[in-house]
């Protein structure tokens, strides 16, 4: 432990000036919250409003900017999703079926009852 550590935990009551560790503080249960008056519906919503006085609004350029990246944002991931959908929809079918595909076309080409 060095000395910066040492004067945090005396400052905290960790340890004593020796370098001793500190007796046990009793520790005091949390003051119990008195039972107030009700904000009144008028207080509140004049409270309400100042708050929203304090937000930082966005300009209408920030949020058409941010409502575009969102936008775009989105036609990605949905793509990409159904590009993955559709990859793994034929894995699939290859790997349950991997002849069904060269039955289909050879049935055809050896003379099969087929449309002429």
């Amino acid at each position: 432990m060095n000395r910066e550590q040492k004067r945090a935990a005396q400052r905290a009551g960790q340890v004593n000036a020796d370098g001793s560790p500190a007796t046990v503080r009793d520790r005091r249960a949390p003051a119990q919250r008195l039972k107030t008056e009700r904000t009144k519906p008028a207080d509140f919503l004049r409270e309400v409003r100042g708050e929203l006085r304090k937000v930082a609004w966005p300009t209408r350029d920030e949020v058409l900017r941010y409502s575009l990246i969102v936008l775009v944002a989105l036609v990605i991931f949905t793509s990409l999703v159904f590009g993955l959908d559709y990859l793994f929809e034929r894995l699939f079918h290859f790997v349950t079926a991997p002849d069904a595909g060269a039955l289909g076309a050879g049935a055809a080409t050896m003379g099969g009852a087929g449309p002429s």
